[in-house]
């Protein structure tokens, strides 16, 4: 019993905390559930529900029980993109293994009229966002040339570690088509709890197909962006996630294999 009021102590004071650090600053609050090294180690069960990832933000990426998919949400929607080609919104009973979601409130807006690559959209924001050192969310809509995504088929007890379960990924080739890309930029320092550098999830306007972002050509469209300076992490308390090993000797190489 002493351990369930923890657990719901635990809960509460983390919802609390989430809820003054948005009071303060709605936009300068990112919630994650678990650590992206769990995830490489084979850690593909959470707790947490889509209906909980909803209270902490309305905007952010992240995957399903058993990698079951990508998860991209934004303007309160989250869908669940598949191995199997396949786009449709989320439950909000569907649990997750990680995640990462903030209020989206973008503080810079730049136009795109002609063609930009990836590197030169990530430009654009290194430029306004020069400090390595903060969290950047962004959200990109348009048309786009081309986006090349990739998504993780569903994963079966025993697990394998991600980076073998990788290795049969499907990837897809959107081309000329209108859609929505977000994503995160996530100081070299968190490498582990999440992924450091730029990870970006991509679903297209009729919201039938998407995935984590691999490379894209952007045609035209919006960018938004905004610093984040906060954070906020809720570690899973099962057996899985205290049993991995979460500080593997070839942490960041595994982490650029499986995200690039």
């Amino acid at each position: 019993m002493e351990h369930h009021l923890t657990d719901c102590f635990c809960a509460e004071e983390l919802s609390s905390t989430v809820t003054a650090l948005q009071q303060q600053r709605p936009e300068s609050v990112i919630y994650q559930t678990s650590l992206m090294s769990a995830l490489l180690s084979g850690v593909y069960e959470g707790s947490t529900t889509i209906g909980d990832l909803l209270k902490k933000g309305d905007f952010g990426l992240g995957t399903f029980n058993h990698l079951d998919g990508e998860l991209i949400a934004f303007d309160r929607e989250v869908y669940q993109l598949r191995a199997d080609g396949s786009a449709n919104e989320a439950r909000h009973d569907q649990k997750t293994p990680f995640a990462v979601m903030t209020f989206f409130r973008p503080q810079y807006r730049h136009p795109f009229s002609q063609s930009a690559s990836r590197e030169e959209v990530h430009q654009v924001i290194n430029q306004q966002v020069k400090s390595d050192n903060q969290f950047c969310a962004l959200r990109l809509e348009g048309h786009f040339s081309q986006v090349d995504t990739r998504t993780v088929p569903c994963q079966h007890r025993p697990y394998k570690p991600m980076m073998q379960a990788v290795e049969q990924q499907p990837t897809f080739h959107f081309n000329q088509r209108n859609g929505v890309l977000i994503g995160f930029r996530t100081p070299q320092y968190m490498q582990g709890i999440n992924v450091a550098g730029y990870h970006e999830h991509f679903i297209t306007e009729d919201r039938q197909g998407g995935g984590h972002v691999l490379d894209y050509q952007l045609h035209q469209g919006i960018l938004t962006f905004g610093e984040i300076s906060k954070l906020v992490i809720d570690l899973p308390e099962d057996a899985d996630f205290l049993q991995a090993n979460l500080n593997p000797d070839d942490l960041d190489d595994a982490i650029r294999s499986v995200e690039s």
